[in-house]
């Protein structure tokens, strides 16, 4: 299980639960319940950092918590 901050919310438009990882750039999920969308996260966090590491880019140290003006 990955480390990173995830925000959920849920988006009347697509009618799924968004699950977004603001440290690691176009990384998102979703899914029909919150446990769902947060599952599929750690999904795609791991394809996130695997496709990362393939292409030799630096994979974001974890921060926890983000602050937000």
């Amino acid at each position: 299980m990955y480390k990173y901050e995830i925000i959920l919310y849920w988006s009347a438009e697509d009618g799924v639960y968004i699950a977004e990882v603001p440290e690691l750039p176009g990384c998102a999920a979703d899914g029909e319940t919150q446990k769902q969308a947060l599952e599929n996260a750690q999904v795609i966090i791991a394809e996130w950092i695997e496709s990362a590491t393939e292409m030799g880019r630096e994979i974001p140290t974890p921060r926890g918590r983000l602050k937000f003006a």
